[in-house]
């Protein structure tokens, strides 16, 4: 610290954005990258799935850790390389081991897959270059409205929730030569929101006594279990007198209650400042200083990264933040870097990588979760499916541009080669969703694959309306519907009257691929509900059904 000077010290409080991929040297946009890193100093990185605001292919490992190196040598500190790596790498890096989401171990029902999972993302972010893990997910999910936590929480389950924190929090930490910084997200709480707070700001509106028997149990046990960061919400929380201030900006929450009665003396990391529910309310310089003031040790993603690096310079410089208030920021941000070993070398071996991502061992143990994840809510005799040849195979996907139904296509396909297939998403118009509604009623029932995931600034996890149309008309028709949920598994509110329904709580191709298994009778079915959904399934219902059919996966 002596080292620094002030204008450092504030730099090394700022994690900026990029993309994994390679930058050509002469872009504006790496002009700029390299003007963050080698002359503002910032302390760390985030990766996204986003350059020049739109969406871009996830990095290869060796692509990105071969970049990383390469930030890393023009940093004069080490910096602090970071992900939202909520099921596994895989969230953000091509292969990598697929993990499903969140809820999907839940709904497997044993700790220790997430323990593994802990496990393999530490080694996994470790190989290429990331030190830094911004899960588990500690949100008790009981919104069924919520539209952006839903499949990424462990469920509505205050224990449960907390049993999977710690699980894989001890996990991640298990290798003591290579440890990961774990993260416990969104303080205090984003399970009981019905908006997406990258779009606007949410608010918890029950009372303390609540907020202590539900949302802040998995905290209290990933601060316990020694969990090394705690992520902000971006939400108000009234019963705390925060009023319309969101928790990130609110020194009631962070300091008062985080620090002092919670006595978590880890790193304070922000959600994104580059949020609708920061930025629609705050400009980017005010929002990094009230942040900091608030409690905050590390400003995620500032809109500007060197106006807020400038604000706080000029808020300790006026005495607003005083100097041991930074410098206790600083110290947290260096000696985490310590922990996960910067001071002694930055860099990553780019021949080791293969031998530790993306092992056969551990997408076995991915796909078991996924298996053991499925749930049966309903069943009008049509799971395992009676006569496969005369059913129908509808995918909706989300996006044209997905590839979500291509691996339960080719399942379909292996076990059934002329069966009908159809992939649909929300681009086709109307006449060709019509023109398939009319091929699935030359067959005797139509199974739907739906994926409906949280993505940021949606707004909702509902199929898209034309979708949705066709679903209603299927299930009109009067012959059987089988809906499977690949995402969401509140869907069956939208669709209560199909014959059959299925949930996975993941779009991954693990779980496309476990949802056929079930649908052939190749395994059996032992997932349990881990929300409620109103009116139509209690929490831990789940039909349970043995295998009947073998297996068409190839032996080993």
């Amino acid at each position: 610290m002596k080292s620094l000077s002030l204008r450092d010290k504030a730099a090394q409080l700022v994690m900026i954005p990029f993309s994994g991929h390679a930058i050509s040297t002469r872009t504006r946009e790496y002009r700029k990258f390299v003007h963050l890193i080698r002359d503002v100093h910032v302390g760390g990185l985030i990766l996204v799935n986003v350059a020049q605001g739109r969406l871009v292919q996830r990095p290869e490992p060796h692509e990105l850790a071969s970049f990383v190196n390469r930030l890393q040598r023009m940093s004069r500190m080490p910096l602090m390389v970071s992900g939202d790596f909520e099921r596994g790498a895989s969230m953000r890096v091509n292969g990598t081991t697929v993990f499903p989401h969140a809820m999907a171990f839940a709904a497997a029902g044993d700790p220790a897959f997430t323990r593994y999972e802990g496990e393999v993302t530490a080694k996994e972010s470790r190989a290429i270059g990331f030190q830094w893990v911004f899960y588990p997910d500690a949100d008790v999910n009981n919104n069924p409205d919520n539209p952006i936590i839903n499949i990424r929480s462990f469920g509505e389950n205050p224990q449960v929730v907390a049993r999977h924190v710690e699980a894989f929090i001890e996990g991640a930490e298990s290798d003591r030569r290579a440890p990961v910084l774990t993260t416990a997200k969104h303080f205090p709480g984003h399970g009981d929101t019905a908006v997406d707070t990258h779009l606007g700001l949410a608010t918890i509106t029950g009372d303390r006594k609540r907020l202590d028997e539900v949302e802040l149990v998995p905290f209290r046990a990933a601060i316990a279990k020694g969990v090394d960061s705690v992520m902000t919400a971006h939400i108000s929380v009234p019963a705390l007198d925060t009023g319309e201030a969101p928790a990130t900006l609110s020194a009631e929450i962070l300091t008062k209650l985080l620090r002092a009665e919670l006595h978590f003396q880890g790193l304070i990391v922000t959600d994104a400042l580059d949020m609708g529910a920061i930025v629609k309310g705050f400009g980017p310089a005010d929002a990094s200083v009230k942040a900091l003031e608030a409690g905050a040790d590390v400003l995620l993603m500032p809109p500007d990264p060197e106006v807020a690096v400038n604000a706080i310079v000029a808020a300790v410089r006026h005495g607003r933040i005083s100097q041991k208030r930074l410098d206790q920021s600083v110290a947290r941000v260096l000696a985490a870097k310590i922990k996960v070993g910067l001071d002694r070398n930055r860099l990553v071996d780019l021949e080791a990588i293969d031998d530790v991502v993306n092992s056969p061992e551990a997408n076995d143990r991915a796909q078991e979760v996924a298996d053991r994840a499925v749930t049966l809510l309903r069943n009008d005799g049509q799971i395992p499916l009676r006569e496969p040849a005369k059913s129908c195979f509808l995918v909706l996907a989300e996006s044209h541009y997905s590839n979500e139904g291509l691996a339960f296509a080719q399942e379909i396909h292996k076990r059934s080669p002329d069966a009908l297939a159809l992939t649909l998403d929300p681009s086709l118009p109307d006449a060709a969703l019509d023109v398939a509604a009319t091929r699935a009623g030359f067959c005797d029932s139509t199974v739907v694959a739906a994926f409906v995931s949280v993505a940021a600034a949606r707004g909702t996890t509902a199929l898209a309306a034309g979708l949705e149309k066709l679903l209603d008309t299927l299930i009109a028709s009067g012959k059987p519907v089988t809906l499977i949920a690949l995402g969401n598994p509140y869907l069956l509110r939208n669709f209560p009257k199909v014959a059959a329904y299925m949930t996975t709580y993941s779009t991954v191709a693990p779980s496309e691929i476990a949802a056929v298994k079930a649908l052939y009778g190749e395994m059996p079915i032992r997932g349990r509900l881990p929300v409620t959904i109103p009116e139509l399934a209690k929490y831990g219902d789940g039909i349970q059904l043995p295998a009947t059919a073998a297996s068409t996966t190839p032996p080993k």
